[in-house]
């Protein structure tokens, strides 16, 4: 799905993409309210699929919202998020900021009494993962520990169904420590290598995150001649633009011995996954427009004196290969997955009346 999009020339470095709106709500002033998505991953379809969840459900709420990608660059989310501060936006929504620098970043926002509701992005004093979150924030997520369940899980299941002997041999793709969402997961993947289920034969990680799939695929394709038929039970990708970088490097050597379990889908995954079903197992994920609906609720709430939670965690799907098609896409994939994408539910995607009542646009 293609957002239709502005392309601004900013002065501070990022992607940046103005929603026009054709009804504007407005607060007690009477001015527009206006919100400002940060989004620090790359502008691959899983982004534009958030993207279009938060300016959808921002037009609901008549807001002005505009968004900046900043392409997995630190010092770009960083600088972007600093100036959006200076801007005068009512809210901020800052997707995968990083937990070393994420308090300190929206500190001032806080101050000034903007709003922000953050994903995957964990802004606790000091960069410390057991510190005090910043006060009035609320930090979203996916349900990490259960996405890294279902993907390790399905894959050892299989393992066991070929007769497989533990302790299964992995290619592990990682990237951090650092990034929360995967820092979450890979406790899950360590707890295994610690009851000996799982021996790491070979970790690839990205030096560049603006290029995490290319740089995937160079570093694939230099180790994949060591590692023979049978050395490898299977892949982890915790993530699925480092899993698409070892796809690539796979189709390459022409090598569909080594079976593949990922976190996360978009378009590009699901045709991907339909076209390699030797190799592309499964992936476990939440809708990434979900997540973008989720996200702006949670800001209106926070606009409207509506008490909002700490922290707010995504329900995570299992999607098997063996049950897509080519016809087959984040729309319609509600069809194979019960519950996938669904906004109606009041408790898991917080449509509640409250949130109806704050519609002006339908």
């Amino acid at each position: 799905m293609k957002i239709k999009q502005t392309l601004l020339a900013v002065a501070f470095g990022a992607a940046a993409v103005s929603a026009s709106l054709p009804v504007m709500a407005a607060d007690v002033n009477g001015k527009e309210i206006k919100i400002a998505v940060v989004r620090n991953l790359a502008a691959g379809d899983h982004t534009q699929q958030f993207l279009a969840g938060c300016v959808s459900e921002g037009k609901k709420f008549g807001y002005k919202v505009d968004t900046f990608v900043t392409d997995g660059v630190d010092s770009r989310a960083q600088e972007t998020t600093a100036q959006v501060i200076s801007k005068g936006y009512d809210g901020i929504i800052l997707s995968h900021g990083q937990l070393s620098y994420s308090y300190d970043l929206l500190k001032p926002a806080v101050d000034k009494g903007i709003k922000v509701v953050t994903f995957d992005t964990m802004p606790f004093k000091g960069g410390d993962p057991k510190g005090e979150l910043l006060p009035t924030v609320t930090s979203t997520a996916q349900d990490d520990y259960a996405l890294a369940e279902l993907s390790l899980g399905q894959m050892m299941a299989d393992f066991e169904a070929k007769g497989g002997k533990y302790p299964m041999k992995v290619l592990k793709t990682f990237m951090g420590p650092g990034v929360p969402p995967l820092d979450r997961r890979n406790t899950i993947y360590t707890k295994l290598e610690k009851e000996g289920k799982i021996k790491t034969v070979y970790t690839i990680s990205p030096s560049d995150p603006a290029n995490a799939r290319g740089d995937v695929t160079t570093k694939t394709a230099a180790i994949l001649p060591t590692l023979r038929p049978g050395k490898v039970d299977a892949i982890w990708g915790c993530y699925d633009e480092l899993a698409k970088g070892v796809l690539q490097a796979l189709n390459d050597a022409n090598r569909t011995d080594m079976p593949m379990y990922t976190i996360d889908i978009s378009n590009d995954d699901i045709q991907l996954m339909v076209r390699n079903p030797k190799v592309w197992i499964s992936s476990a994920a939440v809708d990434p427009k979900l997540i973008g609906v989720v996200n702006m609720r949670l800001m209106a709430m926070k606009l409207n004196n509506i008490q909002t939670p700490d922290y707010f965690n995504l329900e995570a799907k299992n999607i098997k290969t063996s049950e897509l098609n080519e016809g087959v896409t984040m729309e319609n994939l509600v069809q194979i997955v019960e519950g996938w994408g669904n906004a109606d539910d009041p408790v898991k995607a917080l449509n509640t009346p409250e949130i109806q009542k704050l519609y002006v646009n339908k």
